[in-house]
């Protein structure tokens, strides 16, 4: 077996048995695309099926000296679901990874904007372009729904259900939730849309798309990357933060507020609540408070 042959057979497996956005499966392709990278690198010819636990190993040890603990990690768990697989439909007797232990990482709180913090960058936006209304009503979407950076780039017209007060987001797995979204958030999304995305030259396939760059597209990910950093640099903020920031401020500032975690769970589209845990960041002031307002003995 080939590895091109078996990373296209892996591929349609993501996709259709566990059904993975293709985002992810991206991802998952990359870390074997690594693997097979090193090995034609250094000329060594084991296929998928005779690759032995050393010598991935050795890939994984020239790869330490590159990335993080939290990369590596991500790595060898990526490599070891591909091996899996592989074991699974039988080309394989065991997996060559399962001696071969992820490198300990620690629980990395995310980075959290204040209130003011988002207020600024949202008025940092500059509204004498059109692409500035556009900015706000994704900003404000994001932060006032809690979506990932994919599920606001994936948003659709045919998504907004205001007069019953929620937009459809799709998430992680193609798998779709309701979220509520506020009367602000509404206003600015209506403003673009009726103002700007209006009067552009929509190109085939995106009419029902909401988001739209300059030439009537999908903005990329990538986009909402730089249009968060330019804005923070703009307003001297120091903090390194990302359209994955919003969505934790978004949970944060819930939680802040009394909403009880299986809400921001269903919101944030979490199968599990222990991601929502982690996900929350919580000070020990605010452990101190609920203890001190809830609990019964107080």
């Amino acid at each position: 077996m080939k590895w091109q042959h078996a990373l296209k057979d892996y591929q349609l497996y993501l996709k259709i048995e566990r059904g993975l956005s293709q985002n992810s499966i991206d991802n998952y392709s990359l870390d074997v695309k690594k693997l097979i990278s090193y090995l034609e690198a250094n000329n060594i010819s084991h296929s998928p099926i005779t690759i032995t636990s050393e010598t991935i190993q050795q890939f994984i040890y020239q790869i330490a000296k590159s990335v993080n603990t939290r990369s590596q990690s991500r790595l060898i768990s990526g490599l070891r679901s591909f091996f899996n697989y592989l074991v699974f439909e039988d080309y394989r007797k065991s997996n060559p990874l399962e001696l071969i232990e992820s490198p300990k990482i620690g629980r990395k709180l995310p980075d959290t904007l204040s209130e003011d913090e988002i207020d600024n960058l949202i008025k940092a936006i500059n509204l004498s372009k059109p692409q500035g209304e556009r900015n706000r009503a994704m900003l404000e979407t994001l932060y006032g729904c809690g979506l990932r950076v994919s599920e606001l780039v994936n948003l659709k017209i045919s998504d907004l259900f205001f007069e019953q007060g929620f937009i459809k987001v799709t998430g992680k797995g193609d798998k779709q939730r309701f979220v509520p979204i506020i009367d602000i958030t509404q206003k600015y999304i209506n403003i673009y849309k009726d103002e700007v995305r209006n009067g552009l030259n929509i190109q085939a396939g995106y009419e029902d798309t909401l988001f739209l760059n300059r030439r009537g597209k999908q903005l990329t990910r990538a986009m909402i990357f730089t249009i968060i950093k330019q804005l923070a640099k703009k307003i001297g903020l120091k903090k390194n933060i990302s359209p994955h920031t919003f969505r934790h401020s978004f949970a944060t500032h819930l939680l802040q507020n009394d909403a009880d975690l299986r809400s921001i769970q269903l919101m944030l589209g979490h199968e599990s609540i222990t991601t929502t845990e982690i996900y929350v960041h919580l000070d020990k002031s605010y452990l101190a408070e609920v203890i001190e307002k809830h609990h019964p003995r107080k």
